[in-house]
């Protein structure tokens, strides 16, 4: 009886160790060696977003900046064929994570409020191929380096993404050029 006792208080307890705090967030990569990062990056595939609902094709232009901070160049190609851009700034959300970084968009006094995460969760060993997230798994990019994407990269970021607990259903795939 005391043993049944015993181990009927640790599973109520390990039930009870996440309490509180929700779902837990996605990993993350070990490390991101930024200036291996920067550079193009093509987005293949994304979860719908509002500020993205008329991009066709987006891509992303990373540049490291003297201060540590990255400077952040989105371009969307519309369905129309027309061109958009926002400029933002990316910085670590701690000084010995690099996984894990705040994006801002905007010059005004504002744009920093208004800062989003930007989660490095799976990156290729020679920086081909990545998968972005947010801790709340409401926002998903797939992106390589190249234009289009391997089958084996397509397989690898959608498997990396199951993984981690986002829903790949609902992705948006780039359109041809």
């Amino acid at each position: 009886m005391r043993r049944l006792i015993i181990l009927g208080a640790a599973a109520l307890l390990a039930a009870c160790a996440n309490s509180g705090t929700g779902e837990v967030p996605p990993k993350t990569v070990n490390k991101v060696d930024l200036k291996r990062y920067q550079g193009v990056w093509y987005e293949q595939a994304r979860l719908p977003l509002f500020f993205q609902r008329n991009c066709a094709q987006s891509e992303a232009l990373y540049e490291l900046q003297s201060d540590g901070s990255v400077g952040v160049t989105n371009t969307c190609i519309t369905y129309k064929g027309e061109k958009d851009q926002a400029k933002g700034r990316a910085v670590l959300q701690s000084p010995d994570d690099s996984s894990k970084l705040w994006v801002t968009f905007g010059d005004s006094f504002f744009s920093g409020l208004t800062k989003g995460h930007y989660w490095v969760l799976y990156l290729d060993h020679d920086y081909s191929s990545v998968l972005v997230g947010t801790p709340d798994r409401d926002h998903l990019w797939l992106m390589t380096r190249d234009k289009s994407m391997s089958a084996e990269q397509r397989s690898t970021l959608l498997e990396e993404a199951r993984k981690r607990g986002y829903q790949t259903d609902e992705l948006i795939w780039r359109a041809k050029d």
